[in-house]
């Protein structure tokens, strides 16, 4: 917290803004906090985090995966609003699951990397499955029939009714 004015002579009273204690071996001070600043300044990009081409090309091809992934996406929603609901089911987690394939594959996917590679993968790999897994056993005239779950269901409701 800031202090207030001293009301002696001296003037006002100096203020701490981040705590310190002895300096470090280049002569810079060193936190003695745990609790993070305010501002970060030196937060280290996630692995892969690197553009995705040279830094002379435009943002768009700086930033390609991102941009691939996202347009899938929004087709894929597009697709779904106008009633064609399971392809763009499909193409939403298609889009995921690519996503995935990118961050494996790709060294510096830009954007497209958030945390470290491997959670990356993960849970794009988890969602776009799932969303897939879903769009196959959507009604009516489902694609895929999951045994287990649809006795499940059926227990669920007939145990309902007692």
């Amino acid at each position: 917290m800031a202090a207030s004015a001293a009301t002696s002579d001296e003037g006002p009273e100096p203020t701490a803004v981040d705590p310190v204690s002895a300096p470090d071996a280049e002569g810079r001070p060193r936190r003695t906090t745990r609790r993070f600043p305010l501002f970060t300044r030196d937060t280290a990009r996630p692995e892969g985090g690197g553009r995705a081409a040279p830094g002379d090309a435009p943002a768009p091809a700086r930033q390609w995966p991102i941009l691939l992934v996202l347009g899938l996406v929004g087709f894929g929603l597009l697709l779904t609003a106008l009633d064609v609901f399971r392809y763009g089911t499909l193409l939403i987690g298609g889009a995921l699951l690519a996503g995935a394939v990118l961050r494996w594959v790709v060294p510096d996917v830009g954007m497209l990397a958030v945390r470290s590679r491997f959670t990356d993968m993960v849970t794009y790999t988890v969602l776009g499955t799932a969303i897939v897994l879903l769009s196959m056993m959507a009604q009516p005239k489902p694609w895929l029939t999951i045994p287990f779950l649809d006795d499940t269901l059926h227990y669920t409701i007939s145990s309902q009714g007692r």
